[in-house]
């Protein structure tokens, strides 16, 4: 192979990983704006060559064992599967060419290096790469539900109100979601808006959101106003009960984040001063040595 038509090859397969990173590498919006332009619970749906290629994908990977799509951690964060599958896959392909490419103008110029040195470096960086998506679905959705978590503390308090001026058990918590904004609240208005569609009560398509979306807290409130409905049970003392127990539960989370926070930054702290006390007595120790 002569060197021309090598380094045309590593220009062709560098401006093909180039293009393939620009694409993956898109700014994304951030959650909260995104969900507030679009329709609640509505999916960003990828361009169709995009979802033709994610679809191809994951017909042939969804089979395989140790491919799991996380579809409650999706559906909250309203993407699709086809372009989850299309990001680890590109991701996979950028890791497991980019030390090849990176290594092809150091072989070029005669540098020895053995075949199975990229090519491992390859396959380990490919597979690392193959999980950042699953990392940062699970960490996007970990935050979207601390975030509704405090919506439905608010929106429990809504509830509440509405039950204690005589209202219904679906009235209130229709005319509860209806006052509230953002995203949250449009995920229970959405909800609600089927349940009618369906025929079935507004508690159990609560019930039913909270089960798509792994947010027990809904099913809590689902299962507070079912009693209300079956029995008349006065429900005003323990939706506020049960608001007040859910801001405790977020305030102690975020206490506990914040300590643990704190115990990391700790390590650094004391590395830098043992740094600093190496430093202090490096002369002391070399004079001490050359005497």
């Amino acid at each position: 192979m002569s060197l021309a038509a090598a380094v045309l090859a590593g220009v062709a397969v560098g401006g093909g990983c180039a293009l393939l990173v620009r694409e993956i590498s898109r700014p994304q919006p951030s959650l909260a704006a995104a969900l507030r332009h679009t329709p609640p619970g509505a999916r960003t749906a990828p361009a169709g060559r995009e979802e033709a290629v994610g679809q191809w994908l994951l017909q042939r990977l969804a089979h395989l064992p140790g491919v799991s799509l996380p579809g409650r951690d999706l559906a909250l964060l309203g993407q699709t599967p086809e372009r989850f599958v299309l990001v680890k896959v590109a991701l996979a392909l950028a890791g497991l060419l980019l030390p090849s490419v990176a290594l092809l103008p150091w072989m070029l110029l005669g540098g020895g290096l053995p075949v199975p040195v990229p090519a491992i470096a390859g396959v380990a960086l490919g597979a690392g790469l193959w999980f950042v998506p699953d990392a940062a679905v699970r960490d996007q959705a970990r935050r979207a539900r601390e975030e509704f978590a405090h919506a439905v503390a608010a929106y429990l308090d809504l509830v509440a109100l509405k039950r204690a001026g005589d209202a219904g058990p679906t009235q209130a918590l229709e005319q509860a979601a209806a006052v509230g904004r953002g995203w949250a609240f449009g995920r229970l208005q959405q909800a609600f808006a089927r349940a009618r569609v369906d025929k079935i009560s507004a508690w159990q398509a609560l019930a039913e959101l909270g089960e798509e979306l792994a947010l027990p807290v809904l099913e809590d409130v689902a299962d507070i106003v079912r009693q209300a409905s079956d029995d008349g049970a006065a429900v005003y003392a323990a939706l506020r009960g049960r608001a007040r127990s859910l801001r405790t539960e977020l305030l102690e989370a975020q206490a506990a984040e914040a300590n643990a926070n704190s115990e990391r930054m700790t390590a650094p702290g004391a590395l830098l001063a043992v740094l600093v006390m190496l430093l202090i007595a490096f002369p002391a120790v070399i004079r001490i040595i050359s005497t």
